[in-house]
């Protein structure tokens, strides 16, 4: 069991979250090198009943226009996106950056959403990847 604790850039939303994470592994997906500025996106998938935020609220965006749209949350204040909550998966999808110790993420297991990486988007040899999803385990 991890036990992680992290915020936005500003410091007015603050979480906690204990569990093991069921995937780390880095994005390339379009709607991800939007939130990052450009990059993969790194993140965790954690259990949601170990996840709480502890100071703060942070505000949500769902897309209206797609079948079924991923929630962001963000912090209203700086802008830092927290994390994604995705329909039918009872699990939360943590950005690493927003860890208090970033280094505890240890490293993405995979990449994921290949077929959108950019020419610049870095994917080490030796780490599996994926065009789309990997299989479901």
């Amino acid at each position: 069991m991890t036990a992680l604790t992290g915020g936005c850039y500003c410091g007015a939303i603050r979480y906690a979250s204990t569990g093991t994470p069921v995937m780390k592994s880095q994005c390339h997906c379009r709607e991800c090198q939007y939130i990052s500025g450009g990059g993969p996106n790194y993140f965790m998938i954690l259990p949601t009943d170990g996840f709480r935020y502890t100071a703060g609220t942070p505000n949500s965006f769902t897309r209206s226009d797609l079948d079924t749209p991923v929630t962001r949350e963000f912090c209203p204040g700086c802008g830092t996106h927290l994390l994604t909550r995705r329909p039918g998966l009872d699990m939360v999808i943590l950005k690493v950056g927003t860890l208090d110790h970033p280094a505890e993420y240890g490293g993405p297991e995979s990449a994921i959403y290949i077929m959108d990486a950019q020419p610049f988007h870095l994917i080490p040899e030796d780490l599996p990847g994926f065009e789309k999803l990997p299989p479901r385990r």
